[in-house]
């Protein structure tokens, strides 16, 4: 197996971003033998089990408040952020001792610890794995599986979730680019996120020590501020917008909290304050601009949820006008 070094020039976590509360080390060597497709040891609070992908599968699982979840070792999987208690309990279902978080959001530490299980939050972007998070993961999955299974997620399970995992699988040894690629394809990874495949495709085995050098006490919590926090925001009210549209424009069963003139305010919101606000300090005019373009795409949605919220057309019409704009500015802009 190759040796060199991290993927060159990777990408700074954006700034501002501070470690919170240091979880306890992982003591222990629990489950170390189990493999894929067998029953795996149930964490603290679990009453019985769930079958646990296999390498060979070639389409996501999906589980009870999880989603995308597709193995990348026989106990490491990557998916999505558990959703409430059904996400945490399915985890537990499934035997996972470490959770691993690599999305901006604060993760939900205390659902975690109740059911037994540790958190670790190493957030990353959607360009490249800064070669110090790599190996931050790299130290984290290493001592992880020492303890047990673990679950890897971003905010869908798709992009972040599936490079991080791959990079840090070939780093300790276990894995090769061409099959860590090749499970990033069945998560989903877009191939517009050419920085994270190319990480994937670049990273080698680093060298014990080096690993060892990481600190092992690495944080629950790293709290997003600024524009991060901002990105998290947006992420989450476009996720509840495509539920409510899901529903035919209507509050979802599974949320009926959800009040979609709200949802499309609270995202016209964030943009306008991306647009005029602190962060827009130092940004391009095109920034701004396309922050702008974005605050009117959701502020016709709210205005047409008002006003023609029988007309499920012309809703799809502006919520597909809106995605559009996001993603746009998402591809020049996300990080």
């Amino acid at each position: 197996m190759r040796r060199a070094s991290l993927c060159a020039a990777g990408w700074l976590l954006v700034a501002g971003m501070v470690s919170g509360a240091c979880a306890p080390k992982p003591s222990g060597s629990e489950a170390a033998g189990e493999s894929a497709g067998q029953t795996t040891k149930p964490a603290a609070g679990a009453v019985d089990t769930l079958a646990w992908p296999v390498l060979t599968d070639a389409k996501p699982r999906e589980y009870p408040g999880i989603r995308n979840a597709v193995a990348f070792d026989e106990r490491l999987i990557s998916g999505s952020v558990p959703d409430a208690e059904a996400g945490f309990d399915s985890l537990a279902r499934l035997g996972v001792r470490t959770i691993i978080s690599v999305d901006g959001a604060v993760p939900q530490v205390a659902q975690a610890e109740a059911r037994g299980m540790r958190y670790i939050h190493l957030p990353i972007g959607y360009k490249r794995i800064d070669p110090a998070r790599q190996l931050e993961l790299m130290r984290a999955i290493r001592d992880g599986l020492q303890r047990g299974p673990i679950y890897l997620h971003c905010h869908r399970g798709k992009h972040r979730s599936a490079a991080a995992a791959a990079v840090a699988l070939v780093g300790l040894g276990k894995a090769e680019p061409e099959q860590m690629t090749g499970r990033m394809t069945v998560s989903g990874t877009s191939l517009s996120y050419q920085g994270l495949w190319a990480c994937a495709r670049e990273a080698t085995v680093i060298d014990r020590a080096t690993i060892d050098a990481v600190p092992s006490d690495l944080p629950s919590v790293s709290r997003p501020t600024g524009m991060v926090e901002a990105m998290v925001a947006i992420d989450e009210t476009l996720d509840q917008l495509e539920a409510i549209q899901k529903a035919g424009w209507r509050p979802p069963a599974d949320h009926p909290d959800l009040v979609p003139t709200a949802e499309a305010r609270r995202l016209a919101e964030v943009l306008r304050v991306l647009a005029e606000g602190d962060q827009a300090i130092g940004r391009s005019s095109e920034f701004v601009g396309m922050m702008r373009a974005s605050q009117t795409q959701a502020a016709a949605l709210e205005a047409w949820l008002l006003s023609q919220p029988t007309d499920l057309g012309g809703l799809t019409d502006r919520m597909a006008s809106l995605a559009a704009s996001c993603k746009d500015c998402h591809v020049r802009y996300r990080d």
